[in-house]
């Protein structure tokens, strides 16, 4: 029915939590001595009754008890090891799935399949719960209920009989339990993430939604998928107090049905006073596993359905190859056939595009809106992967290289500039190691420089989520600096000048200058004439497919006589 609690982890994670084996084994082997040393209360209470009674010894009942304070006193020390090995598998869990899941869970986000990094944070969460919980124990503790029937059938076969009757329904309680809510459970999960994730996309999007008045339309359709999830959790909640009722209603009744029936057979004289007693306590001890499973299977039924989604996602991070980490590259670019299009669908935006770039130069890509010029300034640093085709960067094809190696040769400014919760230094140092001397090169790069001195807390200034305190043109300058931070060989900068007053149009022109200067291979997406002044290469897009390349003046020439340069430029 619920499959051992190896199977439930390793099952599903068998290359992550194998280290979990040990402890697994540990507890296997606490739980083992824990239930043996509970038959005492049972033994006990069989001697009290059927010798001590009898004899009238003292010295017998005092020896029993000190046995029994003795015994019981080392059960209580195992249970609280066995507590404290629970939380450190839980800490465990955690050690060996956190980098991986934060790593596959982004990485899913990237690929553009379904499914988002809160998702995997909580499914981590229940599992390691459940590891770290009461229903890993009752899983343990359930395949000694046999052993404690055993005990009861040698006390009598009528009350064996009878026990293995009670342990039934109660299992027959849990398969119930499963089987009724299983579903239930999945449909919960998925509105919660589904409600969770809407919240999460309006929250970043308040001040469009404020100011066009979309709120209240926002707030009915999040309440929507609250009422409904309302609705299922009202249903497991209200099917588990029923089940939570009746399994200890059964529970108590059986208990106190074994001693009517114990007492029947003492007054038949087939049974002592002291094995009614003892079959009664022997019974409450092999329910209370299966008592627990069903108060907690709600529980175990998530964290098999976290089990089962980790080992997806993993399995998306396991599929990455182990790599070669590759020097500085020089800054070649050459792209074969490249068709791509946005993660997750198969349509592509940009289609057979072919062109090389030497290192050093300074490309402009130019086009309509809708053309495919961001699309492709994507596929450049291998941000989205192609649907056929391939970008290099010095014959290595770049969408297969390791990001936490090649992203650090790597700058990227995109058009919708993303700046981080942190400093302006931490956000220039890419949230690495805040070298003073390399932060300051990039803003002095990018000219933003005395910017920052400005600042009322300079590089320090704290510049709230997703840059809030800054306006546009600011977060605009200060990613610049990002690209440009460390010795990045190749840098796209898609609609640099956008958000940029008159001060800061400049500043990126020298900064540009600067770039040629130092043989950085850049690729610039921009409208502006101005910049397309400064470019050694320009390429026209339309309609997601090359139009134009080569040499400014061949291009700017070919483009005035096609009457393509006003739509690719906007000018």
């Amino acid at each position: 029915m619920i499959g051992s609690p190896l199977k439930l982890l390793q099952g599903e994670l068998a290359d992550t939590v194998a280290g979990l084996r040990r402890g697994l084994m540990a507890l296997g082997i606490f739980s083992g001595c824990i239930n043996l040393l509970l038959l005492m209360p049972a033994v006990y209470m069989l001697q009290v009754y059927d010798r001590v009674l009898t004899s009238q010894n003292k010295g017998t009942l005092l020896a029993l008890s000190a046995l029994l304070v003795a015994l019981l006193a080392v059960e209580a020390l195992l249970d609280l090891v066995r507590s404290r090995l629970l939380g450190a598998m839980g800490r465990k869990l955690d050690d060996q799935l956190d980098g991986q899941v934060f790593d596959a869970a982004f990485r899913r986000s990237l690929s553009g399949q379904i499914g988002s990094p809160n998702e995997a944070f909580n499914d981590l969460a229940k599992l390691r719960e459940f590891v770290a919980g009461k229903g890993l124990l009752a899983i343990f503790d359930a395949p000694w209920a046999p052993i404690f029937l055993l005990v009861i059938f040698l006390l009598d076969s009528t009350l064996g009989l009878f026990a293995t009757m009670a342990m039934l329904t109660l299992v027959a309680l849990a398969w119930y339990n499963q089987r009724s809510t299983g579903a239930m459970l999945s449909d919960a999960g998925r509105l919660a993430a589904v409600a969770q994730d809407e919240a999460t996309t309006r929250l970043r999007n308040i001040e469009i939604i404020t100011a066009l008045g979309m709120l209240g339309r926002f707030r009915d359709r999040w309440l929507g998928h609250q009422h409904r999830l309302r609705n299922i959790s009202t249903d497991l909640s209200n099917r588990a107090a029923l089940l939570g009722s009746a399994s200890r209603y059964a529970r108590m009744l059986l208990q106190s049905g074994i001693l009517g029936v114990g007492a029947w057979l003492v007054l038949d004289g087939q049974l002592t006073a002291g094995g009614m007693i003892a079959a009664s306590i022997l019974l409450g001890r092999a329910l209370s596993p299966f008592e627990l499973l069903i108060s907690n299977w709600s529980s175990i039924a998530k964290a098999k359905e976290s089990a089962i989604r980790l080992s997806t996602l993993l399995a998306l991070r396991a599929s990455v190859p182990s790599h070669v980490v590759l020097p500085r590259p020089n800054g070649r670019v050459s792209v074969e056939s490249l068709v791509v299009g946005p993660p997750g669908f198969r349509t592509p935006t940009v289609r057979n595009v072919s062109f090389d770039v030497e290192p050093g130069a300074l490309v402009g890509i130019v086009g309509p809106s809708g053309s495919g010029k961001s699309t492709l300034g994507r596929a450049l640093l291998g941000i989205w992967s192609p649907l056929s085709g391939v970008v290099r960067i010095d014959g290595a094809a770049i969408h297969q290289l390791e990001r936490e190696d090649i992203g650090r040769w790597l700058g990227y400014l995109p058009q919708d500039v993303e700046l981080f919760d942190g400093t302006v230094a931490e956000n220039i140092a890419r949230f690495g190691v805040l070298d003073s001397t390399t932060i300051i090169d990039a803003a002095r790069r990018a000219g933003v420089h005395d910017m920052i001195l400005r600042m009322h807390k300079g590089y320090e200034t704290p510049i709230g989520p997703a840059g809030t305190v800054l306006s546009g043109g600011q977060r605009q300058r200060i990613g610049l600096a990002r690209a440009l931070f460390g010795d990045p060989a190749l840098i796209v900068l898609d609609e640099p000048n956008a958000s940029l007053d008159e001060a800061g149009d400049e500043a990126l022109l020298a900064a540009l200058r600067k770039m040629k200067t130092e043989q950085r291979t850049v690729f610039v997406i921009s409208h502006r004439v101005n910049v397309l002044r400064l470019v050694d290469q320009i390429i026209v897009m339309d309609a997601g497919t090359l139009k134009l390349v080569g040499s400014r003046d061949h291009v700017l020439k070919a483009a005035h006589e096609a009457r393509v340069l006003s739509k690719a430029v906007g000018s």
